[in-house]
């Protein structure tokens, strides 16, 4: 940068968290040496009446602006960036491709205290260690103290230390078994940072031995180590793509480096945490939404300043630095729960890959249902294709069957066949999976003499009963009532629930099955801070006969003594206006299926449907997954839709209700005038749910074979749109590849 006159202080050029496409400038304060000004420093700086974190994008010899105008940086929050330049790189990328403000995509890669502007300090928690006495101590010494014989034997399973966190995952109310031990002078506190060099030896315990389709999927990503790639792992559940994960991972940490693991589900971490810690010795952090900002905050410090190896979160994770990044992993990479449906909507998936490409590192996406896209990206050799056709060691795939239940009674959706099939199980000492997608204890409350259904007056959507707590709740705004007593319509007493959730399926099962415990999962019934954890206990442990759940259930568990799985209502998925929506119910019963017979007993599913010949049905169970996503993409293919074009979708929501569907015919006007190429043009209409937490919505489709042509518009097309006059309430929205078209 030139040498600037003393009375002429460089002007900061800054990204700042509002929903604005612009940038905005500062001067800088007259006493910092400009050297030190570098992109991806923390700001404060003054923002109309109040004071903002901004981020520093670059430094400028002049402004738009007079010198009068700029507004002086309250103060510099950082010594250093706390992003590289390639973590920069990834979020210009992202605000362009995706078409969002560039500040709310640089907030988007912080933990909520740095977005406060809180100081980058890592507050690194308490570890407990063994004195030199502890790791000479025999365990077998405290036989009849059996918890303080687990807490020691933890501790001489970890040699750099355990903190609290770690410690309650492993063992159950540890606390009161720390204090003899440490009077014993068996254990300490330990309140050194372990250098990243210094958490040897890597592996606990002794890895599993693999098969040769294991073999050659580890072979070929090691191989691959140090250069970019992207490795497609397709393996059948129970084919231990975990294993896999872990093997790899050992190298990349004996080169060093750093690993990214994203999950889609909060569900999964507590299992693939716990997995994860019981074979690496290495510092291990976490970040989840279940978390406490201070939590998340800490785990995202560690990995920027080096001092964790491995990192397992959701899609937030995705941004967090790493200054030796060897390997990003995305289990379950099928999953929607990847792709952020508010604000800033990126798909976790195609941002990681273009992470990967930028640090030059491979990335491996895992599932046993891989996206469409991502087939399609494998069979055009834009990835490596990597299967496991075969579940690991003893297990067999299940038998599968469908159960054809039309003219069947059926009692609170299971039919006399299922239940029989239950009781022979149970009778085995076997666990039995059921499965129902639909949470609350019936989806409709209609009255039997009018037909009045109770409607929530904020959305097109039907009132949920909830039981237990009385109420009747709306699934999309959470808005809630008391259970009517009478009809609203014509005060009858005739109101009766209609139709089959979680709970009203669990109330008939201890009358159906005396005697046996019934385990619920689904997101009313995990909302209490480790209560999943302790259910997925209770299951493991053999406490639990029947489960029941939500698509929490669907994936990523091991239930070893589960041999019965049963979807109650195959169906519900059949029929949709989303073209997505076969493959996302292909998917969700592929991975269902998985959770039969993970072990050495044969397992079998029944899926109860009125709809036994149905193609999509008929495919999978003849075909497999493979059968389906064949059919799935020739299909996709002849209507021209993803992955064999692109699409961005606008959406636009006011409390007016005609003014959205107005706002998007000015915008597709603007569209044909500024397009170059001949994208598809659809819309206004109507969102598939119109009214949503009160607010009326629209939709307007892009669509183009050339993804290239499409971003070209979207350039001109975003700007322009924002210069459109609108109502105050009204809020318009792009996303760039949607996984719904809701």
């Amino acid at each position: 940068m030139p040498e600037l006159p003393q009375d002429h202080p460089p002007v900061l050029r800054v990204a700042i968290d509002v929903p604005l496409y612009r940038l905005f400038d500062y001067a800088a304060p007259e006493a910092v040496d400009p050297d030190s000004l570098k992109p991806g420093l923390r700001l404060a700086v003054p923002f109309g009446s109040t004071q903002k974190t901004a981020y520093l994008v670059g430094v400028e010899e002049a402004s738009e602006l007079s010198r009068k105008q700029l507004k002086p940086v309250a103060r510099i929050l950082d010594h250093k960036p706390l992003l590289a330049p390639d973590d920069l790189r990834l979020l210009h990328w992202a605000a362009r491709y995706y078409h969002h403000p560039l500040g709310e995509v640089f907030a988007a890669a912080f933990p909520v205290g740095l977005r406060q502007g809180k100081a980058a300090l890592l507050d690194l928690p308490i570890r407990y260690a063994l004195t030199d006495a502890g790791r000479a101590f025999d365990p077998a010494g405290l036989q009849r103290a059996p918890k303080q014989k687990q807490l020691l034997e933890t501790l001489q399973s970890s040699p750099n230390g355990v903190n609290a966190e770690q410690l309650s995952a492993a063992v159950e109310n540890w606390r009161p078994a720390l204090k003899p031990l440490a009077a014993k002078g068996l254990v300490k506190i330990d309140d050194s940072i372990i250098p990243p060099d210094a958490a040897l030896p890597l592996i606990k315990g002794t890895p599993i031995e693999c098969n040769p389709d294991q073999a050659v999927a580890i072979t070929e990503v090691c191989d691959g180590l140090g250069r970019f790639g992207v490795f497609l792992l397709e393996g059948v559940t129970g084919s231990g793509k975990t294993e896999v994960y872990m093997q790899i991972i050992r190298q990349v940490l004996e080169r060093g480096q750093q690993v990214l693991v994203l999950l889609p589900e909060i569900t999964l971490t507590p299992q693939l945490e716990n997995r994860f810690r019981q074979r690496f010795a290495v510092n291990i952090a976490v970040s989840h939404s279940k978390l406490t900002d201070a939590q998340r905050q800490t785990a995202w410090l560690s990995m920027q300043q080096g001092a964790c190896s491995i990192l397992l979160g959701t899609r937030s994770a995705l941004f967090t630095p790493l200054p030796r990044p060897g390997l990003i992993i995305l289990d379950e990479e099928h999953d929607t729960s990847f792709k952020q449906q508010e604000g800033f909507r990126f798909s976790a998936r195609d941002v990681a890959i273009v992470r990967g490409k930028l640090l030059n590192i491979p990335v491996v996406l895992g599932s046993a249902t891989p996206s469409l896209e991502s087939l399609y990206n494998a069979q055009s050799g834009r990835y490596r294709w990597l299967q496991l056709p075969n579940r690991a060691g003893n297990a067999s795939a299940p038998r599968v069957r469908l159960l054809d239940i039309r003219n069947k009674a059926l009692h609170e959706g299971i039919s006399a066949a299922l239940l029989a099939e239950i009781r022979q199980t149970l009778d085995k000492n076997e666990q039995v999976l059921l499965f129902l997608n639909r949470r609350g204890f019936a989806p409709t409350l209609i009255c039997h003499d009018c037909g009045w259904v109770a409607r929530c007056v904020h959305c097109d959507a039907n009132l949920v009963i909830h039981f237990r707590e009385q109420k009747l709740r709306c699934h999309h705004c959470a808005g809630e009532q008391p259970v009517v007593k009478s009809c609203p319509s014509c005060t009858g007493g005739n109101l009766r629930p209609l139709g089959l959730g979680t709970e009203r399926v669990e109330q008939v099962l201890p009358e159906l099955f005396p005697g046996k415990t019934v385990v619920r999962l689904d997101r009313d019934t995990t909302q209490r801070k480790g209560s999943l954890e302790n259910y997925l206990r209770q299951i493991n442990e053999g406490q639990a006969d029947i489960i029941l759940g939500t698509q929490m259930l669907a994936k990523g568990h091991h239930f070893p003594n589960v041999t019965l799985v049963a979807i109650l209502d195959t169906d519900s998925g059949l029929y949709s206006i989303d073209f997505h929506a076969a493959e996302k119910l292909a998917q969700m019963i592929v991975q269902v299926i998985g959770r039969a017979g993970r072990e050495d007993k044969l397992g079998t599913v029944i899926l109860q449907t009125r709809h036994p010949e149905h193609p999509l049905l008929t495919t999978l169970i003849r075909e497999g997954y493979n059968g389906f996503a064949r059919q799935a993409l020739d299909e996709r293919k002849a209507a021209e839709l993803p992955p064999f074009s692109y699409q961005a979708l606008l959406r636009v929501q006011a409390s007016d209700a005609f003014r959205p569907k107005a706002f998007l015919e000015e915008v597709k006007k603007l569209a044909v005038m500024l397009q170059a190429g001949e994208t598809l043009i659809l819309g206004p209409v109507a969102a598939p749910m119109a009214k949503r937490a009160g607010l009326y919505r629209y939709q307007l489709l892009l669509q183009d074979a050339n993804r290239q042509t499409l971003q070209q518009l979207l350039d001109s097309l975003t700007p322009a749109i924002d210069k459109i006059k609108k109502e105050k309430h009204l809020r318009w929205s792009l996303d760039v590849d949607p996984v719904d078209l809701y």
